[in-house]
């Protein structure tokens, strides 16, 4: 599973709410003297090569101390089983594909690969989680992209001949074969939004209410914090901080893709991992996708894909995988918004050069 960098974090100006930025999750505690008020508890660690924060609003101590240590053996053990490059449960299914023979599916890992397919196909194939060949041929099978530089044109072309995708694979209960060979599974786009997803349901479970789960800035929001709602900030995905903020309804998730995340540099050109599945090459004309779901899973997987779509095509892209509030920031700068993202999102800097909005009614 490939890694993202810890990222800053910016205080947005007050709102009489808590801010919460989507890069680095921020703790304003309720810890006033006399505290007999409901407190707010936080813990951090890191899985999935990024850092994770788990926020816990109105439980016992005993209780949230609880919860941390659940999410941290929840989160080590999907980390192990889901890597796309380090011994795990998903790379001996990507052994099997490669020598093309049939493999019972490890419990861990079939879930994944059944909801990958569907998103897939409501993507129209921008979301192709099949392209791991792709992306380590990149580089991005690594911590570490110093000295990289792009693969040739030709070493690029003959792996998108050979059109790996989601419906080469076929499950037979958890019995999985697959026609391409070329196939190989990586769920970079995928996983750690459905992690997210199981780990908030476990601590829910556990009578938990109030809390955030957020990995590297992607992340899902339960509740509120008090009498106020959690305040998400988006990422500038140019400069430090944060230029817009949204704030969430009782459980919903907020996730971003941008090119800022994982990428290197060859003679002035950014390359970044966000491959466009249909070229071979680094999706172009998008900076940043924000996008928020009650699913977040769903959440992971369209921002990637509405990141590939690309400023002209994200729109049909988003109503096909039922995503609602979306926001995308072009490389012009220019913010184009869903008619029910402009309604909640508010800018915290001078607003780009041009908002759009796209009204999917």
């Amino acid at each position: 599973m490939a890694s993202t960098q810890p990222q800053q974090t910016t205080l947005a100006p007050p709102r009489g709410s808590l801010y919460v930025n989507v890069a680095t999750l921020l703790l304003i505690t309720a810890m006033l003297a006399g505290c007999d008020r409901p407190r707010t508890y936080e813990n951090q660690f890191l899985a999935f090569g990024t850092l994770v924060e788990i926020t816990i609003h109105g439980a016992e101590r005993e209780l949230a101390e609880m919860a941390f240590e659940v999410a941290r053996r929840d989160f080590a053990h999907m980390h192990a089983a889901w890597h796309a490059w380090q011994p795990s449960a998903l790379t001996r299914v990507n052994t099997a594909i490669a020598a093309g023979e049939s493999i019972d599916v490890d419990a861990d890992v079939l879930p994944l690969i059944e909801r990958a397919k569907s998103l897939s196909r409501r993507s129209r194939g921008l979301f192709n989680p099949a392209i791991g060949r792709l992306v380590e041929l990149w580089g991005f099978h690594t911590d570490d992209y110093t000295g990289r530089r792009p693969p040739s044109d030709a070493r690029i072309r003959a792996l998108i001949d050979q059109n790996p995708s989601m419906d080469d694979l076929t499950l037979e209960g958890s019995q999985l074969s697959s026609t391409n060979p070329n196939v190989q599974l990586d769920f970079g786009a995928y996983a750690k939004g459905y992690g997210i997803g199981l780990v908030a349901e476990h601590l829910r479970a556990m009578g938990i209410e109030n809390l955030i789960v957020n990995a590297g800035g992607d992340l899902r929001a339960i509740g509120a914090h008090g009498d106020r709602p959690w305040r998400i900030g988006i990422r500038h995905p140019r400069e430090q901080g944060v230029f817009a903020s949204v704030e969430t309804d009782g459980d919903e998730s907020v996730f971003t893709s941008g090119d800022y995340e994982r990428y290197f540099e060859f003679k002035d050109t950014r390359y970044h991992h966000i491959l466009d599945p249909r070229s071979g090459y680094p999706a172009r004309h998008t900076t940043s996708v924000t996008v928020i779901h009650t699913n977040p899973g769903v959440a992971d997987a369209a921002a990637t894909a509405l990141f590939v779509a690309g400023p002209s095509h994200w729109p049909a892209v988003a109503q096909a995988m039922g995503v609602r509030d979306v926001m995308l920031i072009d490389d012009q700068g220019r913010a184009h918004l869903t008619a029910s993202m402009a309604a909640r999102v508010e800018f915290e800097i001078d607003l780009p050069p041009k908002a759009v909005v796209h009204d999917r009614s």
